[in-house]
């Protein structure tokens, strides 16, 4: 499975994309395609939307134009009909409103001056994000005003729902109050944890894209290298702002991604979401709310009672971003197979662009932690299928309706869940993880063994089912069958037990070693 699913092609669509011209998050909308038209990876491609007049920021933040709206030179003096750098009927230049070449390299002067300024007042890291920041407000624009009724009718569900939850997990509620959020209290209270998210792949796809060149090169470049890098950093800012306004606009609670995105330690939904779901859905509002709601709390419990989960969660993506690495052999390949002196004839040029376009050149991507993301895929598989299963054992018989939500709710993952939310974020896409199996694998554990015991299992990261469980739960089920003959399974005692029994043996053969006669 590739990583960079469409290295070549759209960038939006895949977050820090290679491609010369798209849309961050899939919409059709007219600001998403005059907000999205830049170039790829290497920066020098995005001029075209970085100088776009509808983007505010102009070419790195300032806009071609000077003020005064005469052409491309300076300011115009009405009263008088002469303006600095021209004339007043057409700018600057000669009476007939042509620039000279004097004029445009003062320009060019002027941005390349604004340029560098404005290098040294962003920051340094692999991705601007003053510039995702200004870019997801931008799109974002100013939300609908949440209603107290909205507020109430969200802490009456929590309440509701915590009620109902006590009967399905032995976990305690991990949260004792909810948050109503807008598109643009969503996006504060997360940009914290995306730019732990896509910080390590930014980072590892500059320098991978640097290793295949050659040392010569870089050594020539100089300077350049750092304004590239700046470059780089401004374009990824520019795609990470459009895909985080295209989440803020869809997501529902603090935690409906299968994501820890959030640590205000509260519960969080998101009230004029919810309601516009529940009418194209065609379903009572209450109703979505209780089980949003439901999903939300159950998250929390998980997230705040499992010390280790959520570090471990965003500790994976991060290890695997860290192992990316470029491989450039396929162009390296055709390269060798071109016949430079063939290339006189036209008709030999022509089938050689023929052959060209028939042939997959995009550089491969994949990564040196191949298991960072099978833990990832694992754990969030896990999380996702044991919300599921204890909100439908909470809500099933209660809730008017809840199984079609809970239809509706597998339908929307598998379109805007936590694997394609990363994959527009930071470009990576890590597969689709096992939810149902997991769910799966979490009933047939509860009927082995038990409510109390199965959440017994996430007290410890090395209790929990591996990728290969998922497929065939049996061994692992019966794994916590046979841990104990006892009803009172304790797995961390289990675990010390078995460390303290190591610790002897290893003393033993230690003292063995010094015995005399074993020198």
């Amino acid at each position: 499975m590739p990583i960079l699913t469409r290295y070549g092609g759209d960038m939006s669509s895949n977050g820090f994309g290679f491609g010369p011209n798209g849309n961050n998050d899939g919409d059709d909308d007219r600001d998403d395609r005059k907000d999205n038209n830049q170039g790829g990876f290497g920066g020098f491609g995005g001029f075209g939307g970085f100088g776009d007049q509808s983007n505010p920021f102009g070419i790195f933040g300032f806009p071609f134009g000077a003020p005064g709206g005469n052409g491309a030179g300076g300011s115009d003096d009405s009263a008088t009909g002469n303006g600095r750098g021209g004339s007043g009927s057409g700018g600057p230049g000669n009476s007939g409103g042509q620039p000279n070449l004097g004029d445009i390299l003062n320009q060019f002067g002027q941005m390349f001056s604004g340029m560098g300024q404005q290098f040294a007042q962003s920051n340094s890291g692999p991705v601007n994000h003053d510039v995702a920041e200004r870019v997801a407000r931008t799109r974002i624009g100013q939300p609908t005003d949440i209603k107290d009724s909205a507020r109430d009718a969200l802490t009456d569900s929590l309440r509701l729902a915590e009620l109902w939850l006590d009967d399905a997990t032995t976990l305690p509620a991990g949260a004792n109050r909810i948050e109503a959020w807008n598109s643009l209290q969503w996006l504060e209270n997360t940009m914290d944890t995306w730019k732990r998210l896509v910080d390590p792949v930014a980072k590892r796809m500059n320098d991978a894209s640097l290793e295949g060149v050659p040392e010569e090169a870089r050594e020539m470049m100089g300077p350049m290298m750092g304004i590239m890098n700046q470059m780089n950093s401004m374009s990824f800012g520019t795609q990470l702002g459009g895909a985080l306004a295209s989440l803020a606009k869809a997501t529902l609670t603090g935690s409906d991604l299968g994501l820890p995105l959030h640590t205000i330690g509260a519960a969080v939904a998101l009230p004029t979401h919810l309601t516009a779901l529940a009418e194209e859905l065609e379903v009572p509002e209450r109703d979505l709310y209780i089980y949003a709601v439901a999903r939300e709390a159950a998250h929390q419990r998980l997230f705040a009672r499992v010390p280790w989960l959520v570090e471990r969660m965003i500790s994976s993506v991060e290890e695997y971003a860290a192992g990316i690495q470029i491989d450039y052999s396929s162009i390296e390949e055709a390269a060798r197979g071109l016949n430079l002196e063939g290339l006189q004839d036209p008709q030999q040029m022509q089938e050689a662009m023929q052959q060209f376009q028939n042939m997959d050149l995009s550089p491969k991507i994949n990564s040196r932690n191949e298991h960072a993301r099978s833990r990832f895929q694992t754990l969030l598989a896990l999380v996702e299928g044991w919300v599921d299963m204890v909100v439908t054992d909470a809500l099933g018989e209660r809730l008017t309706g809840a199984a079609q939500l809970d239809e509706a709710w597998r339908r929307r993952r598998l379109t805007e869940g936590a694997e394609q939310a990363l994959e527009k974020a930071t470009g990576i896409d890590l597969g689709s993880p096992k939810v149902r199996e997991a769910t799966e694998l979490w009933r047939r554990l509860t009927t082995a063994v038990g409510m109390e015991r199965r959440d017994q299992v996430w007290d410890h990261p090395d209790f929990l089912p591996v990728a290969e469980d998922l497929d065939d739960s049996a061994a692992f089920i019966d794994s916590v069958l046979g841990g104990t003959e006892s009803d009172d399974f304790d797995p961390i005692a289990e675990l010390e037990e078995q460390l303290r029994r190591e610790a002897e043996s290893g003393e033993k053969d230690n003292g063995s070693d010094d015995e005399p006669g074993n020198a």
